[in-house]
């Protein structure tokens, strides 16, 4: 009996530390969670960006054309988008120099999207004589715009847009794994072009995250074939 009685004394016991442990870690947790918060995202209505998602369902591209998969070493798709400026920008308009292309989801993916915008237009390897980065989201032009008023770190970027998302079922983006809206929207999509106009090199990441030192390095290789 007194081996019995010892036995439950010591799980009320533990059962008291458990419950001391848990509420202890609550209350830290309580107090704690506003100082660890991530930063606010902009205003959609200060920034520019949409606040529809309805649009994240109603696919654009019904399946994969498969493109993407084997699109190394073949020509690269043209196409005849807007400039932020208004213009009518040809990827032809580029034969002679490598060009980066960045599919991406645009002004809704921030701060990802707009951080690799950003990057590429303020990296020199990617504004060189031989070399651009072309950023391609499917917002309207006039979003863009705005964002580019708030934010000034972004000014040099060239982004196109791709608003009927037909450039963006030509390179087979639309069902990347990086993409959120499988057959709407971009994920995180990279290809480079050579002065041939030949796709060399693709990357899709779903981690969304700056690959600068990944393309510059692709970029190397071509120099030096």
């Amino acid at each position: 009996m007194e081996e019995r009685s010892f036995r439950i004394k010591r799980r009320y016991v533990y059962a008291l530390l458990i419950l001391a442990v848990l509420s202890f870690g609550y209350f830290m947790y309580s107090f704690g969670a506003k100082g660890n918060e991530p930063p606010a995202m902009p205003d959609p209505q200060a920034t520019g960006m949409s606040s529809d998602m309805s649009s994240h369902h109603k696919p654009f591209q019904a399946t994969p054309s498969g493109f993407f998969e084997g699109a190394v070493g073949k020509k690269a798709p043209e196409f005849e988008l807007q400039g932020i400026n208004g213009a009518i920008v040809k990827l032809s308009d580029y034969r002679g120099k490598n060009v980066v292309l960045f599919f991406n989801e645009g002004s809704m993916c921030y701060p990802a999207c707009w951080n690799q915008i950003s990057s590429l237009a303020n990296d020199a390897r990617f504004s060189k004589e031989d070399t651009v980065a072309l950023s391609i989201v499917v917002d309207s032009l006039s979003q863009w715009r705005q964002i580019l008023q708030k934010v000034p770190q972004m000014s040099k970027s060239t982004i196109l847009f791709d608003t009927a998302r037909e450039v963006s079922a030509a390179y087979d983006v639309l069902y990347a794994d990086s993409s959120m809206h499988k057959g709407s929207y971009p994920g995180h999509t990279y290809f480079v072009i050579d002065k041939d106009g030949i796709i060399r090199y693709t990357k899709d990441d779903p981690a969304m995250a700056i690959n600068n030192e990944d393309i510059a390095s692709e970029l190397e290789k071509i120099k030096g074939a």
